[in-house]
């Protein structure tokens, strides 16, 4: 259902790779310093807490990936729960919203670190060159199919994972332990706050919902990606943060903000390390661009199916919904280039761990068709809900105006869905179920008319 892709062209490295390449973008290089701020020596552990957040959504994700293999992936499942009614409808804006703050900040970092490289008056004019030249080549690599997708992510998920594998191998050795004792950790609340905020790091694992319906032999690749995915980047977090906790005093991690990774590199890699670490920030910025871009043109194009979103969004160019992904790239371009999106990260965040909280939810409400166990779909709407909690404490807490951000971004979803319904003739009535698929009624009167 909704699949507009080559049909099994998609393995399990390439899946991984979209996964990791999600996971292991901008967040780890910009927020990293924010979290030390409020973890201190618990930082490793802040990272774990925010990794069990989404190793228990993942079980929802993968149950219900192989249940719906649809391309549009977290919007199928919520439609497939709840129906296409205003709720649903907000909450799909909302994720697709997400995409877009998530796509921003991303191309933000790519294109900072990338001018960090150089010097002189005309730094401005390369980070903004950088940040437009980023999304378009990511934008037409995407044009060209799921399968491009996967094969550049295979390549740029490897070079980047070994720069910080080498990065974690040349620092363990000189880790200062002291710096790690609980004594040197945060509070409880600070250092699950911690987490929290630096959960954007782990959100990517979802874009595997939106290769289920170009996968070979989904059911135990869909589901294996999933947890190895998130898995492989929790460990990846805790040793990455372990090694810049062990190098760098607390005031220098917090004093270099979003160049914690390489100012903690310069100890035991001299003074390459900036340049190292800022090619590794560039990998998976860029990474991540690419596997967001790849869900971002699935998830219009199903919303606008499901009629959600103006029509036109459903047509495809070349059987690959075009329209979406072009709009998507259009919206983040703008934002990336007018922006400072340091202050709105959280709310990244924010809007993903409202959806995940949504999909764990629908994996407990169709837990009879997909065989999951409601307490594991349970404890990931407990957990989801708790972080989601957390981050809002610790941004009422540090910076009050930013929850009308959070407010006016959710408040914009379903007032533009709501808008959308009442000035369209496209309502959208209660799903039909037919021999177990289910069509919503504009689905349902196209096939008839065909």
């Amino acid at each position: 259902m909704g699949d507009v892709s080559e049909k099994g062209s998609l393995g399990y490295l390439s899946i991984v790779s979209i996964g990791i390449g999600g996971m292991v973008g901008g967040g780890i290089f910009a927020v990293l310093g924010l979290a030390v701020q409020l973890a201190k020596g618990g930082t490793p552990i802040a990272f774990a807490i925010a990794g069990m957040v989404a190793l228990a959504t993942s079980y929802s994700y993968a149950k219900l990936s192989v249940r719906y293999p649809a391309s549009g992936g977290t919007v199928e499942f919520l439609n497939q729960a709840f129906g296409t009614g205003l709720i649903t409808g907000g909450l799909n804006i909302l994720l697709w919203l997400s995409y877009i703050v998530m796509l921003s900040l991303y191309a933000y970092a790519f294109g900072s670190y990338g001018a960090s490289l150089f010097s002189g008056v005309a730094q401005g004019i390369v980070k903004h060159a950088l940040i437009t030249g980023i999304i378009l080549t990511f934008t037409a690599l995407n044009i060209l199919g799921s399968r491009a997708v996967g094969e550049a992510e295979e390549w740029i998920v490897v070079l980047k994972i070994n720069i910080l594998l080498l990065f974690i191998i040349a620092g363990i050795w000189s880790v200062d332990f002291q710096r790690l004792k609980p004594s040197e950790w945060a509070d409880p609340l600070r250092l699950f706050a911690g987490g929290m905020i630096i959960f954007l790091a782990y959100e990517g694992f979802e874009l595997i919902a939106n290769t289920a319906g170009d996968a070979k032999n989904p059911q135990k690749t869909i589901p294996l990606a999933y947890y190895s995915a998130v898995c492989f980047v929790m460990i990846l977090y805790v040793l990455v943060s372990l090694v810049t906790v062990g190098n760098l005093s607390f005031d220098e991690i917090v004093s270099a903000k979003d160049y914690a990774l390489a100012a903690s590199a310069k100890p035991f890699l001299g003074s390459y390390g900036f340049v190292l670490i800022a090619i590794a920030a560039l990998l998976s910025t860029s990474s991540a661009i690419n596997a967001t871009l790849y869900g971002a043109s699935r998830i219009t194009y199903t919303i606008a199916k499901e009629g959600e979103l103006p029509e036109i969004l459903e047509e495809k160019i070349w059987n690959r919904p075009i329209e979406g992904l072009i709009i998507t790239s259009a919206l983040t371009l703008i934002i990336a280039n007018l922006f400072d999106l340091s202050s709105i990260a959280m709310m990244g965040s924010a809007g993903f761990l409202i959806i995940f909280a949504a999909v764990n939810t629908a994996n407990l409400r169709l837990h009879y068709e997909t065989g999951s166990k409601r307490w594991i779909a349970f404890s990931g709407l407990a957990l989801c809900s708790f972080a989601f909690s957390g981050l809002v404490w610790q941004i009422a807490k540090t910076s009050p105006n930013k929850l009308l951000i959070l407010v006016f971004m959710a408040g914009s979803a379903f007032t533009i869905e709501a808008i959308y319904r009442k000035f369209t003739g496209r309502v959208i009535k209660p799903q039909i179920r037919e021999e177990g698929i289910e069509m919503t009624s504009i689905e349902s009167s196209k096939n008839k008319a065909r």
